[in-house]
């Protein structure tokens, strides 16, 4: 019954109850009448979040913000509620639902595609409210679980950064203005670049967008930065992409993943979790260790640490084999 609590993240999400709490605590029938739901029923999906530290019941019927519950707010700094409209929309809700037809494979298999008639990647591209559009949704994802691996790690002054299939440059931007020395790339398809959000940098100097397709080639850089791109493809097309890094990477230029590193035995783990949603909606799997060392070879990369984080992103650093 689990699947109850993301049904009702996904409702205080839509009906903006975090904005609407955010001068103080109401009442569900205040709440309602701002809303347009009904005050019964949206006390019932309040109480049910409060019980995970998603608003907190003060009195009866009536509800504040807690510290979670303020990062549904859309007016702060680190917001996810569009991360939440995405992880909830029913491109990832129902192809999830259908796991056990998914297991079968083959012609045999549910597949999203199988599902909705296209793949996930043609089903991003139509005209989505922006806070279901899959770019928006990354950015709200990456902002607040990037911070941590970026500062962790030191970067060589001057170098040209690239970052390969960055959206909207949720990863580039803290890079760049963490880095001064740094100048960035943004390589993406070209309709994805048209909504960049580069400008929050300030001067247009220091970084730069470049129209592709990774699995075709990359720009000339010295750092390739790929968050949530290799665990998108299957092994094949993710040598690929890594591949063209390689072959446009300077001379002592080296490819950072961030990824989820799944670590062996039965503990509970945020990859295991995210690789059965990844199963369900794409070609590709989160990776072990090992599985990552296997795949930078077959790239020509070496891999040469792994660095562990406060988020649960680790930073994968490879250099040229």
């Amino acid at each position: 019954m689990e699947y109850a609590y993301p049904a009702a993240l996904r409702a205080a999400a839509v009906t903006g109850i975090a904005d609407h709490l955010a001068d103080g605590p109401k009442t569900t029938e205040e709440l309602a009448r701002i809303t347009g739901a009904e005050a019964q029923k949206l006390y019932r999906t309040l109480r049910l979040l409060a019980t995970r530290g998603v608003f907190r019941e003060v009195e009866q019927g009536r509800f504040e913000l807690t510290g979670t519950a303020e990062y549904l707010r859309t007016d702060v700094p680190l917001s996810v509620r569009a991360a939440v409209m995405m992880i909830t929309s029913k491109a990832m809700w129902l192809s999830t639902g259908e796991l056990a037809g998914n297991l079968r494979g083959g012609a045999d298999g549910i597949s999203f595609e199988s599902l909705f008639g296209k793949t996930i990647w043609e089903h991003w591209c139509r005209d989505l409210p922006p806070e279901e559009e899959f770019h928006t949704g990354m950015m709200s994802m990456t902002e607040p679980e990037i911070q941590d691996p970026v500062r962790s790690y030191d970067f060589p002054e001057g170098a040209t950064v690239v970052d390969v299939g960055g959206g909207y440059g949720g990863v580039l931007i803290p890079v760049l203005r963490g880095n001064p020395t740094l100048r960035g790339i943004l390589y993406d398809q070209e309709h994805v670049l048209a909504k960049h959000r580069l400008t929050e940098l300030g001067a247009d100097d220091r970084w730069e967008t470049v129209p592709g397709d990774f699995f075709d080639k990359c720009p000339e850089g010295d750092v390739y930065l790929l968050k949530y791109i290799t665990h998108n493809w299957d092994d094949a097309r993710a040598v690929r992409i890594l591949r063209n890094c390689r072959k446009a990477m300077k001379p002592g230029g080296r490819v950072l993943l961030f990824d989820m590193v799944i670590p062996p035995g039965n503990s509970p783990h945020p990859g295991k979790l995210m690789d059965v949603i990844v199963m369900a909606i794409y070609p590709g799997r989160e990776r072990t260790e090992e599985d990552f060392r296997r795949l930078l070879a077959d790239a020509g990369l070496r891999l040469t640490r792994i660095i562990n984080t406060t988020s649960y992103l680790s930073t994968i650093e490879a250099v040229a084999a």
